[in-house]
């Protein structure tokens, strides 16, 4: 095989898996349990989870298409809503927090590989970023003061976004050996 046609392949798998992970994002992101103005849903689940599998940039551009669908207005973003109205709304500073999430989540995975415990600190740190502006958005947009918006948007969430990151390292970490395994290192 020359190098041209090995470099198309290559790029085809990287292409074709930054696809799956935007689609399970489409798929499993409009799921949600209304709980306050900021509904319970599994988008920050698959944006932890393509980050870990796919790296830093590759993950990254996941999470920027996934928006950009909701944005044209595929009802993709959580309760199956869609629309510029969604993204810059009162929970806009959410799902735009995505992007800060996959960047800073990612840059730990990718600077530190194998090290699990750096990994988690990192991706911590990277919901901490989605919730700080999440808040700041939700405060301003709304009417409310820091404090009301960190409880109706950040409070009910902790707990269980630690469970999604925990999750998604646990399983990104088992398709990212498998990936490799079978020489499909998307990441690298």
């Amino acid at each position: 095989m020359d190098k041209q046609s090995s470099s198309s392949i290559g790029s085809t798998k990287v292409m074709a898996t930054i696809a799956v992970m935007t689609a399970l994002t489409c798929i499993f992101g409009p799921l949600s349990i209304p709980i306050g103005p900021i509904p319970i849903s599994l988008t920050p689940f698959c944006v932890f989870f393509s980050v870990y599998v796919l790296g830093m940039k590759k993950g990254t551009i996941a999470v920027l298409l996934y928006l950009l669908i909701g944005l044209a207005g595929v009802p993709v973003f959580s309760g199956f809503t869609a629309g510029p109205a969604k993204l810059f709304g009162p929970t806009g500073g959410y799902l735009i927090g995505f992007i800060l999430m996959a960047l800073i989540s990612g840059y730990f995975i990718d600077k530190f590989p194998g090290k699990y415990a750096i990994h988690f600190t990192g991706m911590l740190l990277g919901l901490f970023a989605l919730y700080a502006l999440g808040t700041f958005w939700l405060a301003y947009s709304a009417g409310m003061t820091l404090r009301a918006a960190f409880a109706a948007g950040v409070a009910p969430f902790i707990l269980l976004d630690v469970l999604k990151l925990v999750l998604s390292m646990a399983l990104g970490t088992q398709i990212r050996h498998r990936l490799g395994a079978a020489g499909f290192a998307v990441w690298a």
